[in-house]
């Protein structure tokens, strides 16, 4: 029987985050998609959460705000996790930087002013720029999902708290992996991991990708088989 792992997709992505990696890894584990439940509450989205895993241990693996909330459920259902995989993601709270232009993205979505992703602006997010496929599976993903899940998901953004010190007292075996020029990413909690004792797995790729699973699904992919050996 194949071992399984839970995946949570992150900010406006769907099941399809993960269509690039299943021809690698569907031989060896059963992938077993988790959407993110529609909810401004961390705790409502835990209970949600928790009904539809069915394992008592699971392998739980999160990107983006989707690693948040894998590592939200590891903190407050330790005995459930057996390993976690933060993908483009950390355990810690949004930038203060970074909340004003999410505050105004807010109200407007409240507003019901949803800016659709074009092709444009889904290019200047990838780090592969030249694969119209990819292009149009992000612009498919965020569009689709649309207004009411923007402001909802959005919001839960800029409710994170830090759960770094939480998680590392549990010592469930943890795997970071990001690139190293990922402006996505909250660079200042990861350099902050360097001044403190820990037992997290980090990995880093050289590039700008965010969307690592999509755009380098078989690198990502020889860091799960090393996860999944932990």
């Amino acid at each position: 029987m194949k071992e399984k792992i839970y995946l949570i997709p992150g900010l406006m992505t769907d099941e399809r985050l993960w269509s690039r990696v299943k021809p690698y890894l569907d031989e060896k584990y059963e992938l077993i998609h988790l959407p993110i439940p529609y909810s401004e509450d961390f705790d409502e989205i835990n209970k949600i959460l928790d009904k539809q895993i069915t394992d008592e241990k699971i392998n739980l693996l999160g990107f983006s705000l989707g690693g948040y909330l894998a590592t939200y459920y590891t903190v407050t259902f330790p005995n459930k996790v057996k390993r976690l995989f933060l993908l483009s993601s950390t355990p810690s709270a949004t930038e203060e930087k970074d909340i004003p232009r999410r505050e105004k993205k807010l109200q407007e979505a409240r507003e019901g002013n949803f800016t659709l992703l074009d092709e444009k602006k889904a290019v200047e997010l990838l780090e592969v720029k030249d694969d119209k496929q990819l292009v149009k599976l992000v612009c498919d993903m965020f569009n689709e999902l649309g207004n009411e899940t923007f402001a909802s998901q959005l919001a839960l953004t800029l409710k994170r708290e830090e759960l770094f010190t939480k998680l590392n007292e549990l010592k469930i075996p943890t795997y970071l992996y990001y690139s190293l020029e990922d402006r996505l990413l909250n660079h200042t909690s990861i350099k902050a991991l360097e001044k403190i004792e820990h037992d997290f797995k980090i990995n880093h790729r050289v590039g700008t990708s965010h969307n690592i699973s999509l755009e380098v699904p078989k690198e990502f992919c020889k860091e799960i088989e090393q996860w999944m050996q932990i």
